[in-house]
């Protein structure tokens, strides 16, 4: 598992990589090691990225306490309450929103492990995710780059949004081992991954489109 500075390293250059790729906000690579280099582990990493945004999407979300109350779209609220544990217990705080596609993004911990959840704010389901998404230029899908040395996928996923939820379409891991990876949408129908083979080599950048025929579809 990822320790709380390389993670930091890692969402912060996926919100360098994915600054451009939709019409949310993300935190910038810099906003996001300012807020979060000396955090106190990942709940408190979660819970300084959300001061930021709740100013920057007022009507979106409110903290009361242990409660995060997320608005529904026309009416309505879906509530993440923390809870606390003497093996850390899990929490949640408000990530992003990925306004166009109208899901808020929800950065959830237990202990030492962290994913993210997607709040579709028309129904009001959530999806849970392994990595930080990143939507697609079309605001049709949702990518994730879930590598690190221990306790991750390994992968790289596409998520699949439909009126009635988030799915996953296809995935993808490499016949290499990658310490690290990020990724961003050049286009609809392109991902670019940047990763690093093992700890300390330089970053390799990698284009991926997605109807190649190598993707892991699952059975239909």
């Amino acid at each position: 598992m990822r320790n709380v500075i390389s993670t930091v390293r890692a969402l912060a250059l996926g919100s360098w990589l994915a600054a451009s790729a939709c019409l949310a906000v993300p935190l910038t690579a810099q906003e996001l090691t300012s807020a979060c280099t000396g955090a106190d582990g990942l709940a408190h990493c979660g819970r300084l990225v959300e001061e930021i945004q709740l100013k920057r999407y007022p009507n979106l979300a409110l903290r009361e306490g242990d409660v995060l109350n997320v608005t529904l779209f026309p009416s309505g609220r879906t509530s993440f309450v923390d809870v606390n544990a003497v093996d850390g217990g899990r929490s949640y705080s408000l990530w992003d929103y990925m306004d166009t596609a109208n899901i808020a993004v929800i950065y959830a911990t237990k202990g030492d492990d962290a994913t993210f959840l997607l709040l579709q704010r028309t129904n009001g389901r959530v999806f849970e995710v392994p990595a930080e998404p990143k939507l697609s230029p079309d605001h049709q899908r949702i990518a994730t780059a879930d590598f690190c040395p221990t306790q991750c996928r390994n992968e790289v996923a596409l998520w699949r949004i439909t009126p009635d939820g988030v799915r996953k379409e296809a995935s993808w891991a490499p016949a290499e081992t990658w310490s690290d990876a990020s990724v961003r949408w050049k286009s609809a129908d392109t991902i670019e991954l940047e990763y690093t083979r093992s700890e300390g080599d330089a970053p390799r950048l990698l284009a991926r489109r997605i109807e190649e025929p190598d993707w892991k579809r699952p059975a239909r």
